[in-house]
């Protein structure tokens, strides 16, 4: 994958430890701004990600004291504006739909699609010196990256019309007290912190996790009907695991559960000879009626 890599001078790390898999945006001497190349191969890497049932979370995070400063317009690029936003688009889709449980771990700072790039992910840490913009005004642009959806959905229409059409800076407590961080911690913490939550990200049930991620974000903009027909679909897929006997059995044993999100559903042959006998192997009265 060219750009992405463990390489010291790859733009894009990708390190993967105990189910966890951390994305780091490395061009510090950018304060991490994106090329169109780093855009195309970060799609790539979710879309891996989304398909590894290895990788239980992921961290996004950038290098060098900053999260991410938007695209990089100061690097030439030849191709038509309309196939550029269609790399925004196939990413900012990607990070939605990832069924695995994503963090953005923000420091200094996030504006413009580096802004939209943390809000897309399902928890936002960030450091107390954090900074955020809806910077595009100032550019001459408008929203991007998914901005125009995520922002009224999480502050409210005014709101993000304060955000987008003034674009003003706003710092960490703010964008706490406006529901676009979670957590607000020490620049000295947030490395511990963000370990400690991912690590519990990747412990939990792995499908009831992405069953719930895709029911909260689909439930926005469902009706109640809706919503409850998508949460007993949902339901039942997740007692097709082995993770909702294993929660039952931690319990009752007083120990902590061990997910691995696997079928336990038995293969049709077996369900199906197990629907025509009964346990002291006569067959059913069903069977008996028709056979």
């Amino acid at each position: 994958m060219s750009g992405a890599g463990n390489g010291a001078e790859a733009e894009l790390l990708v390190a993967d430890h105990d189910g966890i898999r951390t994305v780091t945006l490395n061009r510090p001497h950018r304060k991490n701004a994106m090329t169109w190349t780093m855009w195309r191969d970060l799609a790539d890497i979710l879309r891996d990600t989304g398909m590894d049932r290895t990788v239980r979370a992921l961290v996004l995070t950038g290098a060098g004291g900053a999260f991410c400063s938007g695209a990089d317009i100061s690097v030439p690029d030849a191709r038509h504006p309309m196939d550029k936003m269609r790399i925004f688009s196939d990413l900012a889709l990607q990070l939605h739909e990832l069924p695995t449980p994503t963090v953005a771990k923000v420091t200094g700072v996030a504006v413009g699609a580096g802004w939209n790039l943390a809000l897309g992910c399902d928890l936002v840490v960030a450091t107390s010196d954090a900074t955020f913009a809806q910077i595009f005004a100032r550019r001459g642009l408008s929203l991007d990256l998914g901005g125009s959806w995520l922002l009224p959905k999480l502050v409210g229409l005014q709101q993000a019309k304060r955000l987008a059409l003034l674009a003003e800076t706003v710092d960490a407590a703010r964008a706490e007290a406006l529901g676009l961080v979670t957590w607000v911690v020490d620049a000295a913490e947030i490395d511990g912190f963000t370990d400690d939550l991912a690590a519990r990200l990747a412990a939990g049930p792995p499908v009831a996790l992405a069953q719930t991620k895709a029911l909260l974000n689909e439930g926005a903009d469902a009706t109640l009907r809706e919503a409850l027909a998508g949460e007993a679909r949902a339901q039942g897929v997740n007692f097709a695991t082995a993770d909702a006997p294993e929660a039952y059995s931690a319990f009752a044993g007083k120990r902590t559960p061990r997910f691995t999100g696997a079928w336990s559903l038995p293969p049709a042959g077996d369900a199906a000879r197990r629907a025509e006998t009964g346990s002291d192997g006569s067959k059913t009265a069903w069977t008996s009626r028709n056979g």
